[in-house]
């Protein structure tokens, strides 16, 4: 059954070997959790290239869609995302059926919680519209989101499932799942995009419709091997899965909530700062979706850091050993800052190849691939900073907190980041480069407020 953490007290100060017993368990976790995130942006990606090929307006209108469909996407996340805390917590505290009600309170609701979300994305052409972008382009996007919006509640209950398999340890399930999703999601994306196989030729509406059946598919294997596989089906997680643990249910709320906020602060900036682009211009605002699909494949790896930091944490929280509680944070943010650091090394260098990869060598695409390769440039500073932000928010939630770096994502986002971007890009005459200038001054003080916040609670912990 489950196994607890033994060493509930630890001689004074940081020993080496535990360091380096740290290093060891948090990468044992990461490595297959960022190889998952970068499955799935990967798909993203796959997407976006088959997508490219229909021409920059279709490129344009999927940049359009996602902002309004992640926008909705994100407020259920954050609240599916406290699953992994409280299973954490539960798993090294020995406490199984706590384990239990977790994951059963993330699968109500991510079910409850998609059912309002479906409007913003089925209604994306008003929103646009509304928004000041161009009807050609608004109505483009719609065609895509049509497809992507029936794949929210899967899509949220796989996040549920595997934050459940990765607390305890197990989170190559969710790898191998994932990395099976890749071809089948390529293969349908070109099927429904083309109307291969005597299916009708979909075009964005296929690529959508592939989405919403990979997000099915994933969730439907995540579930048999949860309820039928050990070491999960030891944990009987799917035992009275009717049955609602409401005060468990109001904690992962509280938790999750200010998740879901500071998500929509992140996503929310960026989604603005799409819409500025679409205002500057199509080449400006198809060359920003190039550059943030890069920066979203790197983003990957602090996330699965991060993901790995939010289990050690919870581990050692729950197991009421502060100075674990110090050491899974000090190793997670090394290893992010190395990680990264050599990651944003190589995309500057191969800044070119990149914008040629989705928009081709053509003469007619020039601008557009210098313009990413200059975005690109420019965020080689943010790329870092936005790791570290995510890595110490993971930290600070393995130990349910979570209010705090809400404030702290309102002031470095919105306070900070989106203005100067605006003034830089309409007023200083710097346009698309200057709306990334502003990214990267928010984001760096943003991951200064949580980096000082987790050694602030760390040092009240060991008190």
């Amino acid at each position: 059954m489950l196994d607890t953490v033994q060493s509930r007290s630890q001689p004074q100060g940081v020993q080496p070997n535990h360091l380096a017993d740290e290093f060891v368990e948090t990468l044992r976790l990461a490595v297959p959790m960022m190889l998952t995130q970068l499955g799935q942006i990967a798909m993203m990606t796959t997407d976006l290239a088959l997508i490219g090929r229909l021409g920059e307006d279709a490129v344009a209108a999927a940049a359009l869609a996602h902002t309004v469909y992640f926008v909705s996407f994100t407020f259920g996340l954050g609240l599916v995302v406290a699953v992994s805390p409280l299973a954490a917590q539960a798993f090294g505290a020995g406490d199984v059926r706590r384990l239990r009600h977790a994951l059963r309170a993330g699968l109500w609701i991510a079910l409850l919680i998609s059912l309002p979300m479906m409007a913003s994305p089925l209604y994306g052409e008003r929103i646009l519209l509304a928004l000041g972008q161009a009807p050609h382009s608004a109505s483009l996007a719609q065609h895509y989101l049509n497809g992507l919006a029936w794949g929210i509640a899967p899509a949220l209950a796989f996040v549920a499932l595997r934050s459940m398999m990765s607390a305890v340890n197990r989170p190559l399930a969710p790898l191998w799942i994932t990395l099976a999703a890749i071809p089948a999601n390529a293969a349908l994306v070109y099927v429904l995009i083309h109307g291969l196989f005597g299916l009708p030729e979909l075009g964005l509406l296929g690529a959508g419709l592939a989405t919403t059946l990979v997000n099915a598919g994933t969730f439907a294997a995540a579930i048999a091997i949860v309820g039928l596989r050990k070491p999960f089906a030891d944990y009987r997680p799917l035992a009275h899965l009717w049955r609602i643990d409401w005060p468990l249910m109001r904690e992962l709320v509280m938790i999750g909530a200010p998740i879901s906020l500071s998500l929509l602060m992140e996503y929310g900036l960026f989604s603005s700062a799409a819409l500025l682009m679409g205002l500057i211009s199509t080449t400006a605002l198809a060359a920003h979706q190039i550059a943030l699909q890069v920066t979203a494949v790197l983003f990957m790896v602090p996330l699965g850091i991060g993901m790995a930091a939010t289990v050690r944490v919870g581990h050692a929280f729950g197991s009421g050993d502060p100075l674990a509680v110090k050491r899974a944070g000090l190793v997670a943010a090394v290893l992010g800052i190395a990680l990264v650091s050599a990651l944003t090394i190589a995309i500057v260098l191969g800044r070119y190849a990149l914008g040629r990869l989705f928009f081709g060598s053509g003469e007619s695409n020039a601008a557009t691939v210098e313009l990413t390769a200059m975005l690109l440039l420019v965020g080689a500073t943010f790329f870092i900073a936005d790791g570290l932000q995510t890595i110490m928010g993971g930290a600070l939630r393995g130990i349910n907190d979570t209010r705090m770096t809400l404030m702290f994502a309102a002031i470095g986002y919105w306070c900070i980041a989106f203005p100067i971007a605006w003034m830089l890009a309409f007023h200083a005459g710097l346009g698309a480069v200057g709306v990334w200038i502003g990214l990267s001054i928010g984001t760096f003080i943003y991951a200064g407020l949580l980096i000082l916040r987790f050694r602030m609670l760390a040092r009240r912990l060991g008190a």
